[in-house]
């Protein structure tokens, strides 16, 4: 099964990752991958988003013991992006993302109520 090729690649300046970026996917056809360098984790940018985005899903991945197929990763990937925005406070903003843009959610069990709602919805 062929997967689809990324529209970036965003990493820090490292040079083994451009090499590695000219090997796989560098092309003259379109539509081109992009290659994105970023500045390091430790300064502002978009790869330290990046970077925390990483060490967030590694951390879970590595407790559930590998995703094993495509589907069954984008599903725990999915779970994730749902707990994170909805349910886990994030703990500089003080709530949760959806919180800070306005969608509230009423009520102790934040995921017993996502899960009634996409139910009933």
């Amino acid at each position: 099964m062929k997967t689809e090729t990324p529209k970036a690649i965003i990493h820090d300046e490292l040079p083994s990752y451009d090499k590695a970026f000219q090997k796989e996917f560098f092309t003259l056809k379109n539509p081109r991958v992009k290659n994105i360098r970023s500045i390091s984790v430790r300064n502002e940018g978009l790869n330290s988003v990046v970077e925390r985005l990483n060490g967030t899903v590694r951390d879970r991945e590595k407790v559930m013991r590998g995703m094993q197929t495509k589907v069954s990763a984008q599903k725990i990937v999915e779970a994730m992006r749902i707990h994170y925005n909805y349910v886990r406070e994030h703990s500089s903003l003080g709530k949760t993302p959806a919180e800070e843009c306005g969608i509230k959610i009423e009520g102790e069990n934040k995921l017993l109520i996502l899960i009634r709602n996409s139910v009933l919805g």
